[in-house]
């Protein structure tokens, strides 16, 4: 008996180690395709404030959503073809139908659970008690809000909860309150919880797994998969059972869920909150998991909590998340997705209806802004206070660029740009403004700049991320720019805050104080402003490095290698040439395409020719004509010029 216990053992020891070696293998399996085209991904996928993940599969379709707080409109519905490409495509509840929700940060709604049974879509969320509202489509419309009832046996339904469908077709809430609560209880077809609780307490009563929220569920074999998280620091974890039953008898602890990281350089080390594992046709398992972002001493925490995919791979019938990474991951066998990185959206201002990218830090700010008072521009209304149209800040390195029109007569007039960590303490703003004459100033608390307004009330502003730097500029046309004092660090916005930023990241956007303001069109991030070959968000087979006081990209393989720079803004004018600022110890073509290597558009080949040892970077240009609007823009090395060709910027010029 002992003998076909350790027998067996060694059978799903070898079995895993098989599955892993598979998958390792077709990691390591770079051929040549890979340096050509978009095989792979980094994480994250979902940059930015994008706490608790759900994920819904329906069809040849993805779903995500998750904690709001108090950003409203309430719960933006993502959907993606791929686990890799994500867009808002809904916002499921306005603020004028979420009256009771409390309205400060920390407060509004969790939980965010979106999911699919009984032919409809719903989505189940927290705000003082369990809610639901229903679709036939995630795009909406979405009902107004129902109340969960419960009962005296199954008690508080808490937050964090979501939505387990079992293969008969029987959906459970998974509950979750406070340390100790954990439970189980069917959903019936009017949306309300029916029959007996499944009463899991015993999984966390010795506080084994810190809070054990975010609770979620999968099937597998036979096996059900419960997966509940640590806290909101980290740690996720894994238990497995036969039946569903109350009896812990009948389940078993797997302990920690994703494997040990190995990559140094990692920053999102302490991924957790999983969305429920899903399994695609070739087989494969997939997550979505939430870190914060510290690596080396440097803390991005102030960022919010973001959104990594996670292959899951099964030694036997014991699942376990990959490790962080660094390195590129193979991407799952889906069709192309034809949606861009997700990244924050320019507007216009051209359309009638808010696009559903801009949230607002409180329900009365949802009423302080106009799209019709005047045609093209965005008109911001401060009854009192501020009115904002704010989105989540995804990267960390970007050029904002506004119009902003506003009469500033008073120093309660103020209009520009403006980013605010979570918990609204830390806050910086560039603004047109009034201090014994009309000034445009810049600041971050304590710490301001400002210089005569020498424009009129129609002001250019330009705000730009270098990591933790940030550097501010105006103008009267958009093309001659002034910079406004000297540069200011935003460590103080990006790191870690009291009470974990109050939950959620960084906003950025535009503001008006004082009296009403206009603004032609938002940009980020700017194509007509350098962009450093560093702030790619995908790449293969390139590497950053410091060159003299440079940080550069150059290729690690004769095979050539590339990098992406997600959400480019070309405007509506097409640029006359594109630029490539750049060092190199041998002559190639280096190749610039909009959204894709293989299914998007090749725009130029770029030869560039051999620098001097001491040169600080040549910029190389090649005239382009047709290009307008958002794209995403890949750079590729030439084969045969590993280590030799040194990338520093890329720009385009009008």
């Amino acid at each position: 008996m002992e003998i076909c216990r350790s027998f067996r053992f060694i059978l799903r020891v070898l079995g895993f180690v098989f599955c892993l070696c598979s998958y390792v293998n077709a990691q390591n399996n770079f051929d040549k395709s890979n340096y050509q085209q978009v095989n792979t991904y980094v994480n994250p996928v979902l940059p930015g404030d994008h706490p608790d993940p759900t994920l819904l599969k329906v069809g040849d379709d993805f779903y995500h959503c998750g904690s709001t707080f108090h950003f409203t409109p309430y719960m933006p519905i993502y959907h993606s073809k791929d686990l890799v490409h994500w867009n808002v495509i809904s916002r499921v509840l306005p603020p004028s139908k979420a009256g009771w929700v409390e309205d400060r940060p920390s407060g509004g709604i969790w939980q965010g659970a979106i999911t699919y049974f009984y032919g409809s879509y719903w989505i189940y969320f927290s705000a003082n008690g369990q809610w639901f509202c229903k679709a036939e489509s995630p795009a909406g419309p979405w009902t107004d809000p129902v109340k969960v009832e419960t009962d005296a046996e199954t008690g508080s339904l808490g937050y964090d909860n979501s939505i387990f469908v079992d293969d008969d077709g029987i959906p459970y809430m998974v509950i979750k309150n406070g340390q100790i609560i954990n439970r189980l209880h069917a959903i019936g077809r009017d949306g309300q919880l029916t029959g007996k609780v499944i009463n899991l307490d015993w999984i966390n009563a010795k506080r084994q797994y810190s809070w054990a929220e975010g609770p979620v569920m999968c099937k597998r074999n036979g096996y059900y998969f419960y997966f509940p998280a640590g806290d909101v620091s980290g740690g996720q974890y894994v238990l497995r059972t036969k039946e569903l039953t109350s009896d812990s008898s009948k389940w078993e602890r797997l302990g920690e869920f994703f494997k040990p990281i190995s990559d140094s350089k990692v920053g999102f080390r302490r991924p957790n909150h999983i969305s429920a594992p899903l399994q695609l046709s070739d087989g494969t398992w997939w997550t979505l998991g939430q870190s914060y972002e510290l690596y080396d001493g440097n803390d991005w925490s102030g960022i919010g909590r973001q959104t990594s995919l996670y292959p899951v791979l099964w030694e036997g019938d014991r699942p376990w998340g990959m490790a962080p990474t660094t390195q590129p991951i193979v991407k799952p066998k889906l069709p192309q997705s034809e949606i861009l990185w997700r990244s924050v959206q320019s507007d216009d201002f051209e359309a009638n209806i808010l696009n559903a990218n801009w949230h607002f830090l409180n329900q009365k700010a949802a009423y302080c802004y106009s799209l019709t008072a005047r045609n093209g521009w965005v008109r911001l209304l401060p009854e009192s206070g501020s009115a904002h149209l704010l989105q989540k800040e995804t990267d960390h390195f970007y050029t904002v660029v506004t119009k902003v029109d506003m009469e500033a007569n008073d120093v309660e007039s103020k209009a520009g740009i403006y980013l605010t960590n979570g918990n609204q303490s830390v806050g910086v703003k560039l603004y047109t403004g009034y201090d014994q004459g009309k000034k445009i100033v810049f600041s971050l608390g304590t710490e301001i700049c400002e210089i005569p307004n020498q424009f009129g009330n129609v002001v250019w502003l330009k705000l730009q991320r270098y990591e933790h730097s940030l550097t501010a500029y105006c103008s009267a046309d958009g093309k001659s720019w002034i910079s406004v004092g000297h540069p200011i660090s935003a460590v103080r916005l990006d790191r870690a805050q009291a009470n974990f930023n109050s939950w959620v990241g960084t906003s950025m956007g535009l503001f008006a104080e004082g009296k009403q303001a206009d603004f032609d069109f938002f940009i980020c991030k700017d194509g007509f402003s350098a962009i450093p070959a560093i702030s790619y968000s995908n790449y293969f087979g390139v590497k950053k490095i410091k060159r003299g006081n440079e940080r550069v990209v150059t290729n690690t393989s004769m095979n050539g290698g590339w990098f992406m720079i997600s959400g480019v803004d070309l405007g509506k004018e097409s640029p006359m040439s594109i630029e490539v600022t750049a060092l190199s110890k041998i002559s190639g073509n280096v190749e610039i395409w909009l959204d894709d290597l293989v299914n998007g558009k090749l725009i130029a080949t770029i030869p560039v020719r051999k620098t001097g040892e001491t040169d600080s970077g040549t910029i190389f240009t090649k005239v382009v004509s047709g290009l307008q609007g958002h794209h995403d823009v890949f750079i590729k090395f030439p084969e045969g010029s590993k280590g030799g060709l040194f990338i520093k910027s890329l720009k385009f010029v009008k």
